[in-house]
């Protein structure tokens, strides 16, 4: 079979002030004279290389390919990957950012009324798709020193769904509204009100109108410095929704919203497309996607390497290939091992030994403040207890009294508990590597149990001479489950571990933290608002209910089929399974499965 050998160098993680250019050194050709790997002169490239040791450059024509590998395995900062594309890949890149950079083969089809979802690991080309289709980068089609023009760019695509949309947006024809991933960002960028902000964005005069369906109608008066994540969120999306555009892209629509939030801002997004508009979503909380997306482009590859955007499949199709990790019609195997969900009914009611005991609690936050009522329960050893509710319920609240952190105004834990707690909102800042930050969090840090046990799973050998400022959302939430499951304590406490990582990220997080709650006997309280994660993780079942920022009652831990029943009956969604796979799939609201699975008071899932 024919090859092409590509190679990528990660700048960011190309460090020739600490090592002495072992991968040139070693490299056969270069030995043999031929001018494989060579340095790369700041004349070459100023913005990137200005004031810094040189760099390291790869011949993609002389190297020797997968079949040698030996600079990759010499380089002691993971910098360097080399990957041989199959001939059936060997086509035209859309994309390539530079010399022995990222390449992106395809690009994801709009279509007029219709949502087309996109799913993929971090890092494997999504939001470069996107940034290609809105205009904000001109494709290359490999050739990043001589670009060519946009006609030459529009033949790669003769016949295809993309060609009259690549035609507009040539002439400059089409318009596009973007719901950021980074919506941290925002309050960088925008000041004042929020009311203020959505009235200069309106274009079609209907920021009230949406603001009333996502229930943030009294955040117009707030400035947009003050909001949490949930209501940046939010506010992000009406932003964008609020556009007059030919084409909106929406990448990631969950992260920071609670279950009941996600499935009113997809059914919004639902009805948007209906009205005859155009619109692609990037999201990773694959219930919501499955819920909204008309068909589905799948993006395989290796992450920082090269990415491959799939013909479009339909969503069911979609989904379970890639859980599956088997792509049908490309013939091609994404991961050598499927992600599973439970076949039969949901997992009954465990007991054994009691690790965790406590009495009602109650914490009241000033007068006429927020209070939260916790019923008295029990954890036992070896369990994962999942815990869902709406934001601003008190979960937080919960895992802070649980900790420690927080003393309760009536009642309380009488043994001296342990906890080792990953918290919501993860503050990594300084200059130390993850290497060395989790080095004092893990007594067992190098040893081969916590290296197979925890930094495989968690991925985290490829960051570990990261400095924690660097990271990205994922990486650090990647790097505070680890330290937590570094711990030996009398109770593992997660509050959302699933935020900002993609779907095989989540499996791998599920897997490490039910095994090591196991292989240690000790249990693991995880708050989540992914219901595939509590779904595939969770042993029993907390839920909270209330009234969010006025009261909250934290009920007693229950089995997975009763907890979720009560908990997707205040939501108003039946969850059903899919024959194929064993995952969760909402039921179409008003469906005959949805009505009789209400009726019949069988919420999450009928026999």
């Amino acid at each position: 079979m024919a090859e092409e050998s590509l190679a990528v160098v990660d700048l960011d993680r190309c460090q020739p002030e600490r090592c002495n250019y072992e991968c040139a050194n070693y490299c056969p050709p270069n030995r043999a004279g031929k001018p494989c790997i060579t340095l790369r002169k700041e004349a070459d490239e100023p913005e990137k290389l200005a004031g810094k040791p040189e760099q390291v450059r790869i011949s993609e024509e002389i190297c020797l390919g997968e079949k040698c590998g030996i600079c990759v395995h010499k380089c002691p900062f993971d910098a360097i990957k080399i990957i041989n594309l199959a001939s059936e890949l060997d086509e035209r890149p859309i994309h390539r950012y530079g010399e022995n950079a990222f390449k992106l083969y395809g690009l994801p089809a709009p279509k007029s009324g219709k949502v087309i979802g996109v799913l993929g690991q971090n890092g494997i080309g999504k939001t470069t798709a996107f940034k290609i289709l809105s205009g904000d980068i001109d494709p290359n089609l490999g050739d990043h020193e001589k670009p060519p023009e946009f006609e030459k760019v529009k033949e790669n695509f003769r016949g295809t769904a993309l060609q009259n949309f690549l035609e507009a947006l040539g002439k400059g024809e089409v318009t596009v509204a973007q719901k950021p991933q980074s919506i941290d960002k925002i309050p960088k960028k925008f000041h004042g009100r929020v009311g203020e902000l959505l009235a200069e964005v309106d274009e079609r005069g209907v920021f009230d109108e949406l603001m009333d369906r996502l229930s943030i109608q009294d955040l117009k008066r707030r400035r947009i410095d003050a909001l949490s994540g949930g209501e940046l969120q939010r506010v992000a999306l009406v932003a964008a929704l609020s556009r007059e555009a030919d084409f909106y892209f929406l990448d990631e629509i969950t992260p920071y919203l609670d279950v009941g939030q996600r499935m009113k801002a997809a059914r919004l997004i639902k009805e948007f497309s209906e009205e005859g508009r155009s619109v692609l979503v990037i999201e990773h909380d694959l219930a919501i996607l499955d819920m909204i997306a008309d068909d589905i482009h799948v993006l395989y590859g290796e992450p920082g390497v090269y990415g491959v955007v799939t013909t479009p499949k339909s969503t069911k199709r979609g989904i379970n290939e890639y859980l599956e990790g088997y792509l049908e019609n490309e013939n091609m195997r994404i991961r050598s091992d499927s992600i599973s969900f439970e076949e039969h009914s949901p997992r009954s009611f465990v007991s054994g030994e009691t690790v965790v005991s406590y009495p009602e609690m109650v914490k009241q936050y000033g007068e006429g403040g927020f209070s939260l009522r916790i019923e008295k329960g029990e954890i036992y050893k070896n369990e994962v207890l999942g815990v869902v509710g709406p934001n601003g319920i008190g979960k937080t609240t919960f895992a802070e009294l649980i900790s420690g952190n927080l003393e309760p105004d009536e009642g309380g834990i009488d043994e001296d508990l342990e906890i080792s707690y990953k918290p919501q909102y993860i503050e990594l800042e300084g200059s130390l590597t993850v290497m060395e930050h989790l080095r004092d969090k893990a007594e067992d840090y190098g040893t081969s149990h916590w290296e197979s046990e925890v930094a495989a799973p968690l991925q985290l050998d490829q960051i570990k001479e990261q400095e924690l400022d660097d990271l990205s959302g994922g990486e650090r939430q990647r790097v505070s489950i680890a330290a937590c499951l570094s711990e030996e304590p009398d109770l593992y406490l997660l509050d959302e571990p699933s935020a900002h990582l993609d779907v095989e990220q989540r499996a791998l997080a599920i897997r490490t933290i039910r095994r090591h709650s196991e292989s240690k006997g000790i249990p693991a309280l995880v708050i989540d608002h992914d219901i595939y994660m509590i779904d595939l993780l969770a042993d029993r079942i907390q839920v909270f209910e209330g009234s969010p920022g006025e009261h909250g009652v934290a009920g007693r831990p229950m089995n997975m089929r009763d907890g979720m029943n009560r908990f997707l009956k205040d939501l108003g969604v039946t969850f059903r399974r899919d024959p194929d796979t064993g995952r969760p799939r909402i039921n179409k609201p008003g469906s005959r499965k949805d009505r009789e699975q209400k009726s019949s008071g069988e919420y999450y899932y009928s026999d």
